[in-house]
């Protein structure tokens, strides 16, 4: 599913139109984006939890030639899935 999918989907299921279903999600990433950015978790019960977790630095190689190359550390987006999410799978 894309976005353009997803959109579809949550506008018939809310029974809103394709516009304010893209202004609804497009709310909802934002909210995330900002919380992350400023170090905090966005916890959705049953769904999962977003949050920012840290890789350090570190000395990888470059493939090409074999000439080792500093890797700056990075702070990273994660997704912890919930149980209910986790059960729905399975």
């Amino acid at each position: 599913m894309n976005k353009t999918e997803l959109i579809e989907h949550i506008a018939t299921d809310a029974d809103i139109s394709k516009a304010a279903a893209n202004r609804a999600l497009e709310a909802v990433i934002d909210a995330v984006k900002t919380t992350l950015k400023k170090g905090g978790a966005v916890s959705l019960v049953g769904f999962g939890t977003f949050a920012v977790g840290k890789r350090a630095a570190r000395v990888g190689r470059n493939p090409r030639t074999g000439t080792a190359i500093k890797i700056k550390a990075a702070k990273i987006p994660k997704f912890r899935p919930g149980k209910a999410l986790k059960d729905a799978l399975n």
